[in-house]
């Protein structure tokens, strides 16, 4: 009988020791669970606030050169490319028309001075004189018109941008002669989400990069906003102007456009806090408070350096995870390694 109660006793106390040992293990278990990681507390500061648009670069003035009527080409004086000025010639029509125009012309000014000196002594009546005089300004005008259209020149100073006929050829209407284009400023026109009317001004200076030139960054200035919104678009028109004095920049150029319209007050979280969610455009932070990692989604702004303006979801002087991301769900228990 005491050897069957020692025998129990050895397996009870064999059972109390075990169990001692579990709960150990247990406990040891738990605390190696928690995930350690390194964390930064949330700041907040004063934000440029930025907005980028793209924008294709157009020519302020762009002239089509073309006869009203037509007519054979019997010399072109500009290449593609050339600068001209106002008022320069750039081609020249076949003149028998002009010259025939001019001949009446000149023979209507004959009649009409000698209609009006015998006007001036009473020799004929007003309605003869009147008829004359409206002739030869019918005639002088003809002739005024044909002789700009048979030497045509350039309306503006610019570059020759295209030249469709050469010399010979038998202008027939539709396609003009040549383009030319007022570079010297250029514009661009660029539309703009309905969120920022308000914070844009006429006058207002902007930043603007073309793809041709790299970072390099030039000046412009807003000319004109659009006073209406597109319904589809939820955007509307605004007018840049660039001085472009060195005429580096070209019409058909690729521009990206930035907005500068104040600062802001934002709270700002490193990019390593960011965290995607699978699946989704949803982001997410983990939130770390009293040893565990709590998840929170997050409303980001634009990208200042390395670090997220936060538009909604987090608050200065709050704690985030920025290491061991992968490893943590929500409610995830940690210790900070900072």
């Amino acid at each position: 009988m005491k050897q069957k109660n020692l025998k129990g006793a050895m397996l009870l106390t064999l059972v109390v020791i075990l169990t001692a040992c579990n709960s150990k293990e247990t406990i040891v278990e738990n605390v190696q669970e928690r995930v350690k990681v390194q964390a930064v507390t949330v700041g907040s500061h004063d934000v440029d606030q930025l907005g980028t648009f793209t924008g294709t670069v157009e020519a302020e003035i762009l002239n089509n050169i073309a006869p009203q009527n037509n007519m054979r080409i019997k010399k072109v004086y500009v290449e593609v490319g050339d600068h001209v000025r106002a008022g320069q010639k750039m081609a020249e029509m076949d003149a028998v028309n002009l010259n025939q125009i001019r001949l009446q012309m000149e023979n209507d000014k004959v009649e009409f001075e000698r209609v009006d000196e015998l006007y001036k002594v009473g020799g004929i009546s007003k309605s003869t004189w009147d008829a004359r005089k409206l002739a030869y300004e019918i005639s002088q005008s003809n002739y005024d018109n044909l002789q700009e259209n048979t030497f045509l020149t350039s309306p503006i100073s610019g570059l020759v941008t295209k030249r469709n006929y050469d010399s010979g050829d038998m202008y027939s209407g539709g396609i003009p002669i040549y383009v030319v284009e007022q570079i010297q400023p250029v514009k661009l026109l660029v539309d703009v989400s309905e969120v920022l009317y308000t914070k844009l001004k006429k006058g207002m200076d902007v930043e603007v990069k073309l793809d041709v030139f790299g970072n390099e960054a030039f000046q412009g200035t807003i000319k004109l906003i659009h006073p209406s919104i597109d319904p589809a678009t939820r955007t509307f028109p605004v007018e840049i102007q660039i001085p472009n004095k060195d005429e580096r920049i070209l019409p058909g150029m690729f521009a990206r456009i930035t907005f500068n319209y104040g600062t802001e007050n934002r709270v700002m979280v490193h990019d390593r806090a960011i965290v995607k969610q699978t699946g989704s455009a949803d982001r997410f932070v983990y939130v770390c408070k009293d040893g565990v990692a709590y998840y929170r989604k997050v409303i980001l702004g634009q990208l200042v350096g390395d670090q997220y303006e936060i538009l909604e979801g987090l608050q200065a002087g709050e704690v985030v995870a920025t290491t061991s991301l992968n490893r943590l769900n929500n409610g995830t228990e940690i210790e900070i390694v900072n």
